[in-house]
């Protein structure tokens, strides 16, 4: 068993132990459902229960005390609208009809996170390697506390609010930074519960996304989409939140050939710490499932790709699923260091566990920003 990361640094005693994480909904929740992200993960839910919010998409996990507690320092941070055709059960406002709408709801969370960043010091939107290197700067001295800062990357999850494959780059200009395909099928590639290949129009876009320098996201992309974008983008890519297909037997689950493309293409995958997505057979008010089950998926990735360089955290929190739909122990992210105690005591290496809470993150963010 190979647990440790021979091309990622060792850690000094000047390199504390923080955390990225590859996948929040942050914008989503403010504007949909009124979280706001300075206040802490437990102020809104008494509120939260009384307007039916908990009962739509699960008691809160993020706020800005525990992103501190948890040592969150950077998040890739979501703009996601959902199409008419999911027909998901949630009163959505956000829910687009075609691409016009998607784009109007996309730029008023970027919108969103931009006057957040403006009116509480404590949140940073990442854009640069000088902006990415203040926040790593912060959290590798082992500082917390009153003067944190937690960077976000932007992140469009589905690219339909994309109207036309050339306003990639107005959209880079607005500080977008990663770009996710799909969510269910989009205009540009089929996606989770809609197989399918890119499409034209989606060829075109990564053509403009490599120009933009954009990094692809490849989770919730349908399987003959993906292979052929790991094949052809000649950018950065990843895998923001998913688990492999032995732990999430459909098409939202990586298989292993999807796996060892991307890690061919030295890509990072975010392990999701949802108990649906880590056994299939996890039912909502059935008994929460063992942290110890996240680190069999991410050993899983480990194991098939030789080492630790290839796989992160996603955790995918507030993403339509709440406290009570993750591992037994954890309750908001201020636990997500749990994941890292249960590596060690699985008998990874402090080198292979940096590598698997931010180094790796980290990696990628070093090749693809600007």
């Amino acid at each position: 068993m190979n647990l440790s990361n021979p091309e990622t640094n060792h850690p000094s005693t000047a390199d504390a132990l923080w955390v990225i994480d590859g996948h929040e909904d942050i914008a989503w929740n403010g504007l949909e459902y009124g979280r706001n992200p300075s206040t802490s993960a437990y102020s809104s839910r008494l509120a939260d229960y009384q307007n039916g919010v908990t009962q739509l998409t699960g008691t809160r996990t993020l706020g800005l005390p525990e992103w501190i507690s948890g040592r969150v320092g950077i998040v890739f941070s979501t703009i996601f609208v959902e199409p008419a055709a999911a027909n998901t059960p949630s009163p959505s406002r956000m829910v687009y009809h075609n691409s016009e709408e998607a784009s109007r709801f996309g730029l008023e969370q970027i919108a969103f996170y931009r006057a957040l960043a403006e009116r509480d010091a404590h949140f940073r939107i990442i854009t640069n390697q000088r902006e990415l290197d203040e926040i790593v700067s912060y959290w590798s001295q082992n500082q917390d506390g009153l003067n944190a800062a937690v960077g976000f990357v932007l992140l469009m999850e589905g690219a339909d609010p994309i109207v036309k494959p050339e306003d990639v780059h107005t959209w880079a200009q607005a500080g977008l930074r990663l770009i996710g395909l799909s969510w269910s099928g989009t205009r540009y590639a089929g996606g989770t519960h809609a197989p399918g290949p890119l499409t034209d129009l989606g060829r075109q876009l990564l053509k403009e996304m490599e120009s933009a320098k954009m990094i692809l996201d490849l989770s919730h992309c349908a399987e003959e989409a993906y292979l052929e974008a790991v094949d052809t983008y000649g950018g950065v890519i990843i895998a923001s939140h998913s688990n492999p297909r032995r732990f999430l037997p459909t098409d939202r689950g990586l298989s292993d050939e999807m796996i060892l493309k991307l890690v061919r293409r030295d890509g990072v995958i975010g392990i999701v710490p949802y108990n649906a997505f880590l056994n299939p057979n996890w039912k909502a008010g059935t008994p929460r499932l063992s942290v110890d089950k996240v680190v069999e998926a991410i050993d899983y990735i480990v194991q098939l790709a030789g080492n630790a360089r290839y796989v992160a955290i996603g955790t995918d929190f507030d993403g339509g699923f709440g406290s009570e739909s993750i591992p037994e122990g954890m309750d908001t992210i201020a636990d997500i260091l749990k994941i890292s105690s249960a590596l060690d005591r699985k008998g990874y290496t402090q080198e292979a566990i940096y590598a698997i809470m931010h180094q790796n993150w980290l990696r990628i963010l070093r090749r693809g920003l600007p």
